[in-house]
């Protein structure tokens, strides 16, 4: 069995350390040796910074996926919107009302005169 060895901290400090090991680790031992080496295996300091945190960059996020949106329901609303309509607008077709052409009208006006009467009918009328 390992022996123990003592160290002095200030109270607070003691405290904060004993709540933490106790919800992360079995003993307090095992929770100041991965602690070490955390910060041993990353080649990093305590007391550096790591750069942002996730609460800020996911706030981060939400305003720029905000933003895209905002982007997007405007270019819907000035170009898509209206080219659509245009589009819409060429293939609609309708019946365009028919009227004769003049010449129809001089050629069925032609039409309605007899040209050849029979000889034997004087009221010969169509």
């Amino acid at each position: 069995m390992d022996s123990f060895i003592t160290i002095r901290f200030k109270r607070a400090t003691a405290k904060r350390f004993q709540e933490f090991s106790k919800t992360h680790f079995k003993s307090h031992t095992e929770a100041m040796a991965t602690m070490l080496d955390f910060f041993f295996y990353n080649e990093i300091s305590p007391r550096e910074k790591l750069g942002p945190t996730g609460r800020t960059i996911e706030a981060k996020l939400l305003k720029r996926i905000n933003a895209v949106i905002a982007i997007m329901r405007d270019m819907e609303k000035t170009q898509t919107k209206p080219t659509v309509a245009m589009i819409e607008s060429l293939f609609q077709t309708e019946e365009p009302n028919k009227k004769p052409l003049i010449l129809e009208k001089k050629f069925m006006e032609k039409k309605k005169e007899v040209r050849f009467k029979e000889k034997g009918n004087p009221n010969n009328e169509l």
